[in-house]
C-alpha cells in the first residue's frame, strides 16, 4: 500500500507499530446513540464519513450528529482514496490497493460501532484536562533552533497545550476506555514504515498500563505545531510516553463527572474560495514544466498535479465549485462538557479563541469528519505560507480561501455550542 504524507513516493512494506482504527459506542440515560472513531490515518475524505454514518443511520438509526470521526494526522499510515490529491503519483497497476483499502475501512469502521453497541453495559464517565509541551509552533521557531530556543525560555507563537482526558469506567471502577487529545502534528517520523508516531505509542503505553482499557487518540488544532525536535523513532516514543504520563497525571487527580446525558448538532457551511481559474488557465499550468523549481512554483510538480485533477473535475462536472462544504459538529456530554470537532487541518487560533469565548469545559478537535485542507484563521490567511496558501494546492483546491472564513467557522460553532447547551 502507498503511505499518506509528504515524501511518501512509493507503496511500504515495512512495518514498525500496528496501527487501528477504534470506535466508542455512548448512550444516555433517555437511549440517544452516539459513536466517536479514532484512526491511524493521515487523513480522511467526507466521502469515508458520510459513507460510516450513512450506514449506521440506516442500520442502527444513528443520526448524523451523533458519529464522529478523527483521525491522528499520523504521516505513517495508509493512503485513503480521494485524500491529498495533488501529492501522490500512484500508477494504475497501484490504485485498485488503495480502493479497496477504503472500501475495507469503511466496512471495518461500520463494524466495530455495530458491535460497540451491541457490547453496550452501564459505565461512568468523567473527564479533566492536563498539559504538555512537546508541540511547537512551526511557523514562528525554526527548528534547527528549538532546542536552544526551549532551553532560552524564548519559543513563540500559539500552541495549544491542552491534553483532554475522558476516562469511563464500569460500576465497579475499572477503567475501560480513556480517550484522549493533544494539538500537535503527528510527524516525528518521516521513514517509509507504518507506525502510528508519537500518537500510537500513547494509545500503547496507556494500554500497557491499564490492563484491559481501550486508549483513544484525537488530534486538536494543531495544524500549526509540529513536535520539535523530531525525526527518530527514539524521539516517537519519548514524546507518546511523555504524553501518556500526562493522561495518567489526570487520571489521578479528581475528575468532573458526566451525567447520563448527551446532545449532539452537525452543519456545513460554505467556504468560498479566493477565486477559480479557468479552464485555460488551468491547461497552461498543467502543460507548464519546468526544472529547479519549487514543487509549490508554477512549472512545478504539485502544481501540475493539481491542475491535472482540477481538469478531471471540470470534465466530470462541467464546472468547478467555487466553494467547499466544511463541517462542524458539537457533543454535549454531561452538563459541562462541550466537544467540537472541526473538519480539516486547524490553526491553533481556532481552540484558543474557541475556549476563551465558550468557557471552560470545552474542548476542540480538528481532523474531523473530512480533512479536506488547512484552515488558517484570518491572522494566517493574511500571513500567507504553507498553511496560509500553498498547502491548498496539494490539497487540490483552485486557490486559497476567501478572507472571512475565521468567523463563518465560528459564528457557526458558536451557533451549535449554544443549541447543545440549551436542550
Amino acid at each position: 500500500m502507498w503511505m499518506a504524507g509528504y515524501t511518501r513516493n512509493r507503496p511500504t512494506v515495512e512495518k514498525t507499530q500496528d496501527l487501528w482504527v477504534k470506535a466508542l459506542a455512548l448512550q444516555d440515560a433517555t437511549g440517544k446513540r452516539s459513536v466517536v472513531f479514532t484512526a491511524d490515518l493521515c487523513g480522511i475524505t467526507a466521502a469515508v464519513s458520510e459513507a460510516v454514518a450513512g450506514e449506521l443511520q440506516r442500520a442502527l438509526q444513528f443520526p448524523r450528529s451523533s458519529v464522529l470521526v478523527n483521525v491522528s494526522h499520523t504521516h505513517s499510515g495508509p493512503v485513503v482514496e480521494g485524500y491529498l490529491p495533488a501529492v501522490y503519483e500512484i500508477p494504475k497497476e497501484d490504485r485498485p490497493a488503495v480502493a479497496l483499502y477504503r472500501q475495507g475501512l469503511e466496512r471495518t469502521m461500520v463494524r466495530i460501532a455495530t458491535e460497540a453497541v451491541a457490547n453496550l453495559a452501564p459505565a461512568g464517565l468523567s473527564w479533566g484536562n492536563g498539559w504538555t509541551t512537546f508541540g511547537v509552533n512551526r511557523r514562528n521557531n525554526p527548528e534547527a533552533d528549538v532546542p536552544r530556543l526551549r532551553a532560552e525560555g524564548r519559543l513563540v507563537g500559539p500552541v495549544d497545550p491542552d491534553v483532554p482526558v475522558l476516562r469511563i469506567t464500569d460500576l465497579d471502577g475499572r477503567i475501560k476506555a480513556i480517550v484522549f487529545g493533544y494539538a500537535c502534528h503527528a510527524t516525528v517520523l518521516q521513514d517509509s514504515a507504518w507506525n502510528g508516531d508519537y500518537a500510537g505509542y500513547a494509545q500503547a503505553a496507556l494500554e500497557t498500563r491499564r490492563p484491559g482499557a481501550v486508549a483513544m487518540f484525537f488530534a486538536g488544532c494543531g495544524a500549526d505545531t509540529n513536535p520539535l525536535p523530531r525525526s527518530t523513532l527514539l524521539l516517537a516514543k519519548k514524546y507518546g510516553e511523555q504524553l501518556a504520563d500526562t493522561v495518567e497525571a489526570v487520571l489521578g487527580a479528581p475528575m468532573n463527572p458526566v451525567s447520563a446525558s448527551s446532545q449532539s448538532a452537525f452543519a456545513t457551511i460554505e467556504l468560498p474560495y479566493e477565486r477559480v481559474p479557468s479552464q485555460e488557465e488551468l491547461v497552461a499550468e498543467a502543460e507548464s514544466q519546468k526544472t529547479g523549481v519549487s514543487p509549490y512554483e508554477r512549472g512545478g510538480k504539485y502544481t501540475q498535479l493539481r491542475a491535472r485533477h482540477l481538469l478531471g473535475k471540470l470534465a466530470q462536472h462541467g464546472q468547478l465549485a467555487p466553494a467547499h462544504a466544511y463541517p462542524i459538529q458539537v457533543w454535549r456530554l454531561g452538563r459541562d462538557l462541550v466537544w467540537i470537532a472541526l473538519g480539516g487541518e486547524v490553526v491553533a487560533d481556532y481552540s484558543l479563541r474557541l475556549k476563551r469565548e465558550l468557557g471552560p469545559g470545552t474542548w476542540v478537535a480538528g481532523y474531523s469528519n473530512d480533512v479536506m485542507a488547512y484552515i488558517p484563521s484570518e491572522r494566517v490567511l493574511g500571513e500567507g505560507g504553507y498553511e496560509g496558501s500553498r498547502s491548498m494546492i496539494v490539497y487540490g483546491h483552485p486557490s486559497p480561501w476567501a478572507p472571512g472564513l475565521e468567523d463563518k467557522i465560528i459564528a457557526k460553532t458558536r451557533e451549535l455550542a449554544v443549541a447543545v447547551r440549551s436542550r
